[in-house]
C-alpha cells in the first residue's frame, strides 16, 4: 500500500477534535490531553518528514506538559542537535495538524515532501519519550501509528525527563564522530554527569545537603537513578522530596519550580526547614529554582533563573581570568527576557561588566541569541536555561598550556563544566549540579549568593481580555506597538514610581495578557501592576 493510503487509513483511528484550532508554540502543542490523540499522530508524520529532510538524522518527540496540571499533556519535536524545532517548521506543524480531513492530511504530507524535495527513499528515524502522565500511553500509541504508516524507524525510550530526550537525540546523531555528546542511553546520560561532576569538584567539598522538590513528576525517579550512579564516586548528599509519581493528581500540585516562582514561597510539604539548601524542579525537570528560609528572620529568599545566570556567568569569567585566557578574545555574554529582574541586569552589566541581550519570551529565542557568544549564558526568570560553549572556546580551553597549577585547575574546571552542563536545553538536574559546584568552589552559602544584589520588588498579573491578538509587542516584548496609545498610557503610569519598569504582553496559550511590574518597594510594585492591568483592560475592551 502506498504511503498516502496508509496515512489515510491510520489517521482514521486518531481523528482531531472538530472545531478546535491547534497552534505549535514554544512548548509544541500543549492542552487538555483528551484533545491531543490526533495531534500526536500528525506530529509523528511531521517528525518522519523532518528526519528525511535532515538526511535520516534522528528527530526527537517528547510527550509532556511540563509544569501544567496532570489533565494536560503536550507533544513537541526536537531537532537533530537536541535543539528546538526549526522555526519555519513550526508553521508546517500547525498547518499539518489542522488538516480538516484524513485525505487532506495525506495530501498535505505529500505537499510538504514535494516542496522540500523529500524522498521516501531516504531513511527516517524518530526517538521518543514521555513523562509520567497516564495520558502519555495513548498519545505514544498514536505517534507510533504515524511512524509505521511512513516506514519510519523508531526507538521508544519510555519515561524520561525532557532534557534526557534532548540529550539522547544529540548523542544519537553525533555517535562515533569527534562531536560525540555521550553514550546513547539513559545510563550514558548519568555517566556523563557523574564523570563531569567529579572532574569539576576535584576534591572540593559540598557543604551540607541539598533538598530537591521534584514536583511529583518524572524528575523524582530519574533523580533517584542519578543518586545510584553517583554513590561512591562524588560525595554529594541529596534529599529527594515530592517524588510521588503513583498518584497523577499530585503532579505539580502545590510544589515544583513554577509554584515557588509564582507564589514566591517554599512548597508547604514537606514543611521547609530554616537554613536548609533547597531547590525545585518542574514536572518534566527542565526548570530549576533554588530557595531557603533565613534561620534568623524566617524570611523566604528565592534564587531564580536570573540568579543562576549571574552566578554561572560570574564563575565562568573568574575561571577564564584564572586560566589567563583574557587575551584570547573569548566573548562571554548573558541572554535574558523582559521578565528578568532589573537588579540582575544591572548587576551583570555594571558589576560583572558583561553584555546582556534581551530576547522575546521562549527558550528558542534565548538559545539562538546565546550562540552569538563564545560562552552564552541564558536563563529565563522561571529557571529554564543553560550555558552554551562554542567549539572555538572549547578548543581554546583544551589547547592552552597551563603555566601554573592554578591555571591548570581553572582550565580543567572549564572543560568539566562544558560536560556537566546539558547544552541542548535547560536541564534542572544538570543546572543544580552546576550550582552545587560553584557554591563549593566559592565556599558560599545560599545567604552569600542571595547577597550579591537585592532584587527589585515585582508583581506578575494575568488579565483576561476579549482578544489577546490586539496586543502586539516590539523591543523584545518590552513595549506595545498595538493597540495605539496603550504604551503611552503604560509609560505615563511608570513615570510616577521610583526605579519602576512595567510591560504587558499577550499570553501564548490563552486569551489573556501578562502584566509585569517592578518598583522600589513591594507596595509600589503591586500598585503599579494593578494600574497597568487597568490600562490593559481598558484597551482590550474593544
Amino acid at each position: 500500500m502506498a504511503t498516502h493510503a496508509k496515512i489515510v487509513e491510520a489517521s482514521k483511528k486518531h481523528p482531531i477534535v472538530d472545531g478546535h484550532v491547534y497552534q505549535y508554540g514554544t512548548a509544541g502543542f500543549r492542552m487538555k490531553a483528551d484533545l491531543l490523540e490526533g495531534v500526536a499522530f500528525r506530529v509523528g508524520l511531521l517528525a518522519s518528514l523532518r528526519s528525511r529532510k535532515m538526511d535520516g538524522q534522528a528527530i526527537g518527540v517528547m510527550v509532556t506538559a511540563s509544569h501544567n496540571p496532570a489533565v494536560d499533556n503536550g507533544v513537541k519535536i526536537v531537532d537533530p542537535m537536541g535543539e528546538m524545532l526549526e522555526q519555519d517548521w513550526e508553521k508546517l506543524a500547525t498547518d499539518l495538524v489542522n488538516s480538516p480531513t484524513h485525505e487532506q492530511l495525506a495530501d498535505n504530507y505529500t505537499k510538504i515532501a514535494d516542496t522540500y524535495r523529500i524522498t521516501s527513499k531516504t531513511p527516517a528515524k524518530v526517538i521518543y519519550g514521555r513523562d509520567t502522565r497516564p495520558s502519555g500511553h495513548k498519545l505514544i500509541g498514536a505517534l507510533v501509528d504515524a511512524l509505521v504508516a511512513t516506514d519510519t524507524e523508531y526507538v521508544d525510550y519510555k519515561i524520561l525527563t525532557t532534557p534526557q530526550l534532548h540529550y539522547l537525540v544529540r548523542a544519537t546523531n553525533t555517535e562515533g564522530t569527534d562531536l560525540s555528546y555521550g553514550e546513547v542511553s539513559e545510563a550514558g546520560y548519568y555517566k556523563k554527569l557523574v564523570d563531569a561532576l567529579a572532574r569539576a569538584m576535584k576534591g572540593r567539598k559540598i557543604n551540607g545537603s541539598l533538598t530537591v522538590d521534584c514536583a511529583n513528576g518524572v524528575g523524582g525517579p530519574k533523580l533517584w537513578e542519578f543518586i545510584k550512579h553517583v554513590q561512591g564516586k562524588v560525595p554529594i548528599d541529596i534529599k529527594v522530596v515530592n517524588d510521588d509519581v503513583l498518584r497523577p493528581e499530585v503532579l505539580n500540585l502545590d510544589c515544583g519550580a513554577d509554584f515557588v516562582k509564582t507564589r514566591q514561597r517554599a512548597p508547604p510539604n514537606p514543611k521547609p526547614v530554616p537554613g536548609a539548601r533547597s531547590c525545585s524542579f518542574d514536572g518534566d525537570a527542565d526548570r530549576l529554582i533554588y530557595y531557603w528560609l533565613d534561620p534568623e528572620t524566617n524570611s523566604f529568599s528565592m534564587l531564580d533563573g536570573d540568579r543562576i545566570a549571574s552566578l554561572a556567568a560570574s564563575f565562568i569569567v573568574d575561571l577564564i581570568r584564572a586560566a589567563d585566557l583574557e587575551e584570547s578574545g573569548i566573548k562571554v555574554g548573558v541572554v535574558q527576557t523582559a521578565y528578568a529582574n532589573g537588579a540582575s541586569t544591572t548587576y551583570i552589566t555594571d558589576h560583572l561588566q558583561l553584555p546582556v541581550v534581551c530576547t522575546p519570551t521562549g527558550v528558542k529565542h534565548l538559545h539562538h541569541a546565546a550562540l552569538s557568544f563564545d560562552v552564552g549564558v541564558y536563563f529565563e526568570a522561571n529557571g529554564h536555561g543553560t550555558v552554551l560553549f562554542s567549539r572555538e572556546a572549547l578548543k581554546t580551553f583544551q589547547s592552552k598550556k597551563p603555566q601554573s597549577p592554578a591555571q591548570k585547575d581553572a582550565l580543567d574546571t572549564l572543560i568539566a563544566l562544558s560536560d556537566l552542563i546539558n547544552q541542548t536545553v535547560g536541564d534542572a538536574l544538570s543546572d543544580a549540579l552546576l550550582v552545587e559546584v560553584i557554591l563549593a568552589h566559592k565556599g558560599w552559602t545560599l545567604r552569600d549568593w542571595a547577597m550579591t544584589y537585592a532584587d527589585l520588588p515585582n508583581k506578575l498579573v494575568r488579565v483576561e481580555v476579549k482578544n489577546k491578538d490586539l496586543f502586539q509587542t516590539t523591543d523584545a516584548e518590552r513595549k506595545l506597538s498595538h493597540p495605539e496609545g496603550a504604551q503611552e498610557a503604560i509609560d505615563s503610569e511608570v513615570k510616577k514610581y521610583k526605579n519602576a519598569r512595567a510591560f504587558a504582553r499577550a499570553s501564548g496559550t490563552e486569551n489573556a495578557c501578562r502584566v509585569y511590574a517592578e518598583a522600589a518597594t513591594r507596595s509600589e510594585a503591586n500598585e503599579l501592576a494593578e494600574k497597568i492591568a487597568f490600562v490593559v483592560q481598558r484597551f482590550g475592551a474593544s
